[in-house]
């Protein structure tokens, strides 16, 4: 059966009951349920095809429905984040996709309502009154068809020169099925592969590529054809009529659901980047 999914917690599903090597476990917070697994093994890899580390997903209400009261869900995002990433140290965070396509534009979307605050120094930052915030860089570097350069060329280059701590990487992700669509938010310590949701891998950003440690974020925005067909089969063989083609299935709501996926993801690595301010203070500064 054909299956091409980002998301880790599939990968279990579709792996069966076989758990050696792979820790999970289960939550309900506040009405998101919060889904922590750890692929322990390089055994536990290859039966799930995801790299060794932790993954987390969490699952909310679909972002196309109320969206007027998210606190609680950003602070339970950011609570999970701020679980992988590094106390102290700058951060550089990285929008990874096209703009020009809706359902690829997360990742620039969620960069662009992130606070850059590396440049906020000295008696600047003491006479707005900011002088406790942490250092912060961010980028959408576009894609390898507008630029001619690869997006791992151009993070390595950034690392060189700004030396962060950590990498946040955001990004749109596949699903093998539409319920994931929307209301589904992946935080992962492996890293992640620019392009992989639709079948065109590039260099991954990872801890092994890049020396230092790579967080990947990404909601599902496509789920690939093939895998849709072979999901709402009942036995798994039924005849695949995309043989031979590359088609991506996206929600008719998916300017909605990417806006406000943004928004959220955004908010929430501001949140677990600026520890000295509030919700509401943060919320002003990007208003």
């Amino acid at each position: 059966m054909f299956c091409r999914t980002d998301l880790a917690i599939e990968s279990h599903q579709i792996s069966g009951s076989d758990n050696e090597g792979i820790g999970f476990e289960s939550e309900n917070c506040r009405g998101m349920n919060i889904h922590r697994l750890n692929i322990k093994s390089e055994a536990a890899a290859k039966r799930l095809n995801k790299p060794p580390g932790k993954y987390i997903t969490i699952e909310s209400l679909p972002l196309t429905d109320n969206f007027r009261d998210i606190k609680e869900q950003i602070c339970t995002i950011a609570r999970e984040l701020s679980k992988l990433i590094p106390e102290s140290g700058d951060a550089l965070v990285i929008g990874i996709g096209n703009t020009d396509i809706t359902s690829d534009a997360l990742g620039p979307l969620s960069a662009g309502a992130v606070i850059a605050t590396r440049h906020i120094k000295g008696e600047l930052a003491r006479s707005l009154g900011l002088n406790s915030f942490r250092s912060t860089a961010v980028i959408s570097p576009g894609v390898l068809g507008k630029t001619g350069i690869e997006t791992g060329e151009i993070v390595l280059s950034l690392i060189k020169s700004l030396s962060p701590a950590v990498v946040i990487a955001v990004d749109s992700l596949a699903s093998k099925s539409v319920s994931h669509l929307g209301k589904t938010i992946q935080l992962s310590d492996s890293g992640i592969s620019p392009g992989s949701g639709i079948g065109n891998d590039r260099l991954s950003l990872s801890r092994k590529s890049l020396g230092i440690p790579v967080i990947g974020i990404g909601i599902p925005t496509v789920v690939d054809a093939r895998t849709l067909v072979s999901d709402l089969s009942l036995d798994g063989r039924l005849s695949d009529p995309y043989s031979g083609y590359e088609l991506m299935v996206t929600p008719k709501e998916i300017d909605l659901l990417v806006e406000r996926g943004s928004k959220l993801i955004g908010m929430a690595i501001n949140c677990a980047l600026q520890k000295s301010y509030s919700f509401e203070d943060l919320a002003k500064l990007i208003s």
